[in-house]
């Protein structure tokens, strides 16, 4: 389809769930291995919620780890979420994947989460869903005005 289409296949990215991973996790390996031979990135959408092994993502051919909302959520009330996410951040860090925190919705989270080396977020701060005309006229704006 890429092909067919002329798609850019650096313009897209699969995210995947922990939960996908368990049944096979070698072949998993192996097929997110060819994904990104042709050039589409890979996302780990909700760590931390699921099974996955340690073991593994350090195999996982991962461009991306998406931080669970729920630990998001209570990061700048609760020191275990905060040593979680701070955690992670710096796992991935070290692995050289990407980070990006979902269910940001506070400046105080973003804050924290900025301190702690995240640059990446998602949330309610920056936006709340839309149709997709809303989209275009807010784009629009910030373009052409």
């Amino acid at each position: 389809m890429l092909k067919k289409y002329s798609i850019n296949a650096r313009l897209l990215k699969l995210e995947l769930t922990e939960s996908m991973l368990i049944d096979n996790v070698q072949d998993a390996i192996l097929k997110m291995q060819l994904l990104k031979e042709i050039g589409i990135r890979i996302s780990l959408d909700d760590f931390g919620t699921g099974y996955s092994s340690l073991q593994y993502l350090k195999e996982l051919p991962l461009d991306q780890l998406k931080i669970d909302q729920s630990f998001i959520k209570d990061i700048n009330r609760d020191r275990g979420s905060g040593a979680i996410v701070s955690t992670i951040i710096a796992m991935a860090r070290g692995l050289k994947i990407n980070v990006i925190a979902e269910g940001v919705e506070t400046e105080e989270q973003r804050e924290f989460l900025e301190n702690v080396g995240c640059i990446h977020f998602q949330g309610y701060l920056f936006g709340k869903p839309m149709p997709i005309e809303e989209i275009e006229e807010v784009i629009s704006q910030y373009f052409y005005s």
